[in-house]
């Protein structure tokens, strides 16, 4: 590969090699004046992964350009690994993955060929189209919601899964997304911390920001502090942007609206997915909650959740025998506020769920 791909996907190991054959060290990229363009371009990756969930382009005519956005791919891994927030981790590697798309539609199919070996996606070109394994394409697409990625809607010979370039690049976006989020963030030295700390201290404030924002804009005025960890996860993956499982989509879209979201709030919600479509997500909530069906669903039963592969992080709460449902854990700990702050006497745990439940 030549320096040109190496600025346009900084995640090949063949960019790391060619910032070695530079002489580069880390401190001095760190540290050093020489490299202030490098560590601005590196902040601005974040920034922008934040704000856009998608990385800005930048110059690369020069054999200089090109070596500023290499360098910039490490210095924003060891920003978001310094600031060490989940939700940044998320957003960036959505960011990075989604450019990363934007830029394979157009390559040439060898290229993508060398990416998706690097990783980690088993392919090979049949009759000028890229093709896998079914088991593998299943791996990578699991988490896509439109029903083009359904097995049943492929076309499958002896095994394998034929995809157009487009179709192909989409794969190795989510690979690459599943990839940057797997190794970030990166053990960091306290001397790195300090070197980067007036940036890492604005990052946190704006991923802060940004996850407040999405709490005060998007969830009105229902209490986030008291949803169950299941929809807590929920509710981050897809402010992240990250792609939901059809169960855990339904979980979510009903939870939502049965405390008290409008359609259009929930709307907003998954507005950040990479595969978002308005009018389908539309579609889908307007099932959901009734405005279509005519019967307005509730999440699953935690026993059902589990079942599902959407129950994340169980609490103490979650464990209590009568806590069998998100909307009783929402509820129980909503009362309990409020009794805390009126000073009401407390009434036995689970007395007035189990009452209501039995209804």
């Amino acid at each position: 590969m030549e320096a040109r791909e190496f600025a346009r996907y900084p995640f090949l190991g063949g960019a790391s090699s060619w910032v070695k054959q530079e002489g580069v060290e880390l401190e001095d990229l760190l540290t050093h004046s020489a490299f202030q363009q490098a560590r601005m371009r590196g902040k601005k990756r974040v920034l922008d992964s934040i704000e856009a969930a998608k990385v800005g382009d930048s110059p690369m005519a020069t054999e200089e350009d090109r070596l500023l956005e290499v360098l910039s791919y490490p210095l924003a891994r060891i920003l978001v690994s310094c600031v060490g927030d989940g939700f940044l981790v998320r957003r960036y590697a959505l960011a990075e993955a989604k450019t990363a798309y934007d830029r394979m539609q157009t390559e040439r199919l060898d290229l993508l060929m060398e990416i998706a070996q690097e990783l980690g996606v088993q392919a090979t070109l049949v009759d000028d189209a890229p093709s896998m394994h079914f088991s593998d394409f299943l791996r990578f697409t699991s988490a896509m919601r439109d029903k083009r990625w359904k097995l049943v809607n492929t076309e499958v010979r002896r095994g394998m899964v034929s995809l157009p370039k487009v179709s192909f690049a989409r794969v190795l976006e989510q690979a690459l997304y599943e990839k940057i989020e797997d190794e970030l963030p990166l053990p960091v030295a306290k001397w790195m911390v300090e070197a980067l700390r007036p940036d890492v201290m604005e990052l946190k404030r704006l991923a802060e920001e940004m996850k407040d924002r999405y709490q005060a804009e998007e969830l009105g005025e229902v209490d986030v502090d008291s949803f169950p960890p299941c929809m807590k996860r929920l509710v981050a993956m897809a402010q992240a942007g990250e792609n939901i499982s059809h169960p855990g989509r339904f979980a979510l879209t009903s939870f939502l609206f049965n405390i008290g979201l409008s359609r259009e709030e929930i709307l907003k919600v998954f507005s950040g997915s990479p595969d978002f479509d308005a009018s389908k997500t539309k579609y889908q909530i307007d099932h959901i909650t009734g405005e279509i069906s005519g019967t307005t669903y509730t999440p699953p039963e935690c026993s059902t959740m589990r079942t599902n592969a959407v129950c994340f992080n169980a609490d103490d709460l979650c464990m209590v025998d009568w806590v069998k449902h998100p909307l009783i854990y929402y509820r129980y700990k909503v009362r309990k506020k409020r009794r805390q702050a009126t000073g009401a006497r407390p009434r036995p745990e689970g007395q007035q769920v189990q009452k209501e439940e039995s209804k």
